[in-house]
Order: structure tokens, then C-alpha cells, then sequence
């Protein structure tokens, strides 16, 4: 069964479309090294909790959006090599492709799919 990354990060609203470049440039490297499906999201409407929420899990401040995001894998092996390769690919290394948002406050993991209809 499919594996899962997933990801939620808070970013500048300001670096809306150097986000999804960024994005777009690491989608085309995940594919390459064996991703099946690599999901980018705006957040749109993604509240604040009493308790806990995606705002209060990244810190979000006044001025960034929350993202959500994923990429499927055919399972944990191939993401690991992947990953690996990703991980190496120079195309996506900070001096070349900079993440255009606080990557401390990242919250990210790796998903066994136990249910999918």
C-alpha cells in the first residue's frame, strides 16, 4: 500500500508565488525520484483553536497562510530512496532553490496508508 509524507508549514502570504514555484520546482524532483503524486495546498479556510489547530502548530503569525501538503509514494522503501535522492538533488539544495518560509517551524511525517476508499 501507498506511502505518505505530509507536511504543514506557515509562510509569508507576501511569498504566495515564490512558494509555489518553489513548490513546483520540487514537485518536478519528487516525480523523478519515484513520487506518484505530490499535493501542494493554499490554506483557505483553516482556523484557529482553543486547544490546538494548524495556525497554533506552525506558529502561524498575523501576516503568513497555513500550507498543507503531500506526496504519495508506492511504499515506505521507494520513499526512502526517494528521499535519499531528493534529499542529494542540487536543484533543490537552500543556496539553490531557498525555502521562502521559516523551515524550524515545519511540521512534517511519514504516513503508512491504513484505510483509503
Amino acid at each position: 500500500m501507498s506511502y505518505i509524507d505530509g507536511f504543514v508549514a506557515a509562510v509569508p502570504t507576501a511569498n504566495r508565488d515564490k512558494y509555489v514555484d518553489h513548490a513546483s520546482d520540487a514537485g518536478v524532483v519528487f516525480r523523478e525520484y519515484g513520487a506518484t503524486e505530490f499535493v501542494e495546498c493554499w490554506g483557505d479556510d483553516v482556523p484557529d483553536g482553543e486547544v490546538t489547530s494548524f495556525p497554533m502548530a506552525v506558529k502561524c503569525k498575523p501576516d503568513e497562510t497555513v500550507v498543507f501538503s503531500w506526496i504519495v509514494w508506492p511504499d515506505k522503501a521507494a520513499r526512502d530512496r526517494g528521499m535519499q535522492q531528493v534529499m542529494e538533488d542540487p536543484r533543490l539544495q537552500p543556496d539553490t532553490n531557498p525555502m521562502p518560509f521559516d523551515g524550524k517551524r515545519l511540521i512534517y511525517g511519514g504516513f503508512e496508508v491504513v484505510v483509503r476508499q
